[in-house]
């Protein structure tokens, strides 16, 4: 294992014979706070919660560093060939020891440094927050980079609905609200029921921002005659 990154469709060790001089990672988002401060009072009010209800984080920011090895290509040529496909550009990346998820941001080469016996490449990022996973709940499932021991399975293209129909999104660390596509039989739609309040929907896309999945077991009730599709791709820290 050469612990590399896929940067969009190149990869670090097959395209670059790049070396990591530590185990690539994507640091820790820093948290968005907010404190007000009341004179004449102790401490402070902690808002940072007050209009989401959980904790929402910046970008991730930091670089990676990377060995050239010597006797693949001459160095000038890597050098050339990283500046143009990865300088500047934004792309999904995929480390080779965490290959069910994705994190996607803008990527640039800081330096290169050289000398008689190696150089060597810094790339700096800045992606979202949340790691995604690889695979949405309507997209044909990949076994390859799915880990028994942590993978969360949902799979919600095209569910046929008679009259009812009750489903289980499993959440991961992010909320975010999900899309969902009807398609009745007669034309008019379906009735959903989250988290005890009831919505309609009309047949084609619809984005409720009142429905926002959470972390753990989030249920959904169809009622009505048709197909539905749940699109979601969970992120986790």
């Amino acid at each position: 294992m050469y612990h590399s990154v896929t940067y969009g469709e190149k990869n670090t060790w097959d395209d670059w014979h790049l070396i990591p001089t530590s185990r690539p990672l994507f640091n820790p988002p820093g948290v968005k706070t907010s404190y007000l401060d009341i004179p004449g009072a102790n401490g402070i009010i902690d808002l940072t919660e007050s209009l989401t209800g959980y904790p929402v984080y910046e970008n991730r920011t930091g670089s990676q560093e990377y060995i050239v090895s010597n006797g693949y290509k001459p160095w000038d040529v890597i050098y050339s060939e990283i500046m143009n496909y990865l300088h500047g550009q934004r792309m999904k990346a995929v480390l080779e020891d965490d290959k069910a998820f994705y994190y996607e941001g803008r990527f640039s080469v800081n330096q290169w440094k050289s000398d008689k016996n190696w150089s060597l490449i810094t790339i700096d990022y800045d992606v979202y927050p949340y790691k995604k996973e690889l695979n949405s709940s309507v997209e044909d499932w990949l076994w390859d980079p799915f880990d028994f021991e942590t993978g969360i399975i949902n799979d919600f293209k095209s569910v046929e609905v008679e009259t009812s129909v009750t489903v289980t999104v499993i959440g991961r660390q992010e909320y975010i609200s999900p899309t969902i596509t009807i398609d009745s039989d007669d034309g008019s739609g379906m009735d959903v029921v989250f988290e005890s309040e009831t919505y309609h929907m009309n047949d084609g896309i619809n984005l409720n921002p009142n429905i926002v999945l959470k972390p753990g077991e989030n249920n959904f009730t169809f009622t009505g005659s048709g197909t539905f599709s749940i699109d979601y791709r969970g992120g986790s820290l």
